[in-house]
């Protein structure tokens, strides 16, 4: 056999494993195409119909972050499901409970007592509340609050680019429900990544970061006042 017959004969085999191995992978990659598109159909029919199946929820972890270790003030504007426009100007000098959420998601409508009992009980301490509403539109949230006894206002985010991007670097906005505990200066001090699973935890990240602000202001008294007078 000449040379110009081994080269061909090589390249015809190199071309006949090549469509072998096609053959042989198309079923497979026909499988995992239609796994995909089942698992995001279901995903996005759930949404759509407002089922619970579709949120991705966190594990509970709560993380507590030491006053030398907070990083940027977080500063957002927003707009409440009743037009109200929000700031975070406007809660500066007071801590701030912010917990991102829609109506869809099981363990935010699980929560959703726990958080308001929380806020009442910081109302007049100290303490303002806010949601972020990632999904729905205001008359959903404004529904959701009717039904659960929400009484604090809520961002709506669904439309809202910066809104979501001022919180990005301190939040999970993917892992719903999350709350943040913002203190006075708008830094972030604690976050649950999770539902807040009863009063407890939150009540006492509000009541210390609140203390916080007390202790800083008690020794800025102090040192504005100088050294005390001795009598000579």
């Amino acid at each position: 056999m000449t040379r110009d017959a081994l080269l061909m004969d090589a390249a015809k085999s190199r071309r006949w494993r090549a469509r072998l191995a096609a053959v042989l992978l198309l079923p497979a990659l026909l499988f995992s195409l239609a796994a995909c598109s089942s698992d995001n159909d279901g995903l996005t029919q759930q949404f759509r119909e407002g089922g619970d199946k579709g949120f991705i929820s966190g594990d509970g972890r709560v993380v507590e972050i030491p006053i030398e270790q907070r990083g940027e003030p977080v500063v957002f504007t927003g707009v409440s499901e009743t037009g109200e426009e929000l700031s975070s100007e406007d809660y500066l000098g007071e801590v701030l409970v912010v917990n991102f959420w829609y109506a869809g998601c099981a363990p935010c409508r699980a929560e959703a007592a726990d958080l308001e009992a929380v806020h009442e009980q910081f109302a007049e301490a100290g303490a303002s509340f806010m949601g972020v509403n990632i999904y729905d539109q205001p008359d959903t949230a404004l529904s959701f609050a009717k039904q659960y006894g929400v009484t604090y206002p809520s961002a709506m985010a669904a439309g809202d680019g910066p809104l979501k991007m001022a919180f990005a670097a301190v939040a999970p906005l993917q892992a719903t429900p999350t709350t943040l505990v913002i203190d006075a200066t708008g830094r972030v001090a604690a976050r649950i990544v999770g539902p807040i699973e009863g009063t407890s935890t939150l009540s006492t990240l509000v009541r210390d970061t609140i203390a916080e602000g007390a202790t800083g202001a008690a020794r800025e008294g102090a040192a504005n006042e100088g050294p005390a007078e001795t009598d000579s």
